[in-house]
């Protein structure tokens, strides 16, 4: 009985693994405006703020790093990281609008953000579901968007208003220098209307709303969608808190 000879197997080189390529964010338009956002909050969860910056477009780059046009800050109440980065994309979206501005771009450092935003990530969480909606319908009213993720060192004035929005100190205003928080000429500190995009002084000629119109109170705007008052900007409110709300139509609508 003639055995037949095994020929040895031949193994197949293991085929490398391919870095998954990373594309750009879309080029945006010339006069665009770039807001570095950022959310910390101390804890996870914990105390947490928001802080964005606003600048112009360099003419000749058309990339930011511009003359800074405006900065918002804001504390939040205890939530998480992502809730606080969702928020301020959200006070930067609200901000940019009541400014009129039709072309804006975003830079984070949440990746997370940035890709779910962009579609590429499904949102699972309950906590961030409803911001998710939120920006997306604020999105929609400008004639360009793009969001893309940076490097944490390039949100670092972002990151600065947050914490100085946590600790209550006073930063630098647009062009000026800081103020100190007592004596003659002081500004108010920093976090104004809890939960809400506080601008520290605004190079732009509109003033933002809210307002603080009385201690404890605030004036917002909000959208009604099937019969529901949807807030365009961040409330800091516990579940369950009752609020008193008078409605003025908007005249421009």
């Amino acid at each position: 009985m003639t055995r037949r000879k095994q020929r040895p197997s031949r193994k197949h080189p293991a085929k490398k693994r391919q870095p998954k390529l990373r594309l750009p964010a879309p080029a945006a338009p010339r006069g665009h405006i770039t807001a570095t956002i950022d959310g910390a909050a101390r804890g996870n969860p914990g105390p947490a703020a928001y802080g964005v910056v606003f600048e112009a477009t360099r003419p000749a780059a058309g990339e930011a790093g511009g003359k800074v046009i405006a900065r918002l800050n804001g504390r939040l109440g205890a939530t998480t990281n992502n809730v606080a980065e969702y928020r301020a994309l959200l006070a930067a979206l609200t901000y940019a609008r009541e400014q009129g501005w039709a072309s804006l771009r975003v830079r984070t450092d949440s990746e997370l953000l940035a890709r779910q935003i962009q579609g590429d990530y499904k949102v699972k969480s309950p906590d961030l579901k409803p911001l998710h909606a939120e920006a997306s319908a604020l999105i929609t009213a400008f004639g360009s968007f793009a969001i893309e993720s940076v490097p944490r060192n390039l949100t670092r004035a972002a990151d600065r208003l947050a914490n100085a929005a946590l600790d209550g100190r006073s930063v630098p205003s647009v062009g000026g220098r800081e103020k100190e928080k007592s004596g003659r000429g002081a500004r108010h500190p920093l976090g104004g209307i809890r939960g809400a995009p506080s601008p520290v002084a605004p190079a732009t000629g509109k003033r933002f709303s809210p307002v603080a119109s009385a201690a404890g109170a605030q004036t917002i705007r909000a959208i009604c969608q099937d019969g529901v008052l949807k807030p365009l900007t961040p409330l800091n409110l516990s579940d369950g808190e009752e609020v008193t709300l008078t409605i003025h139509r908007s005249r421009t609508k």
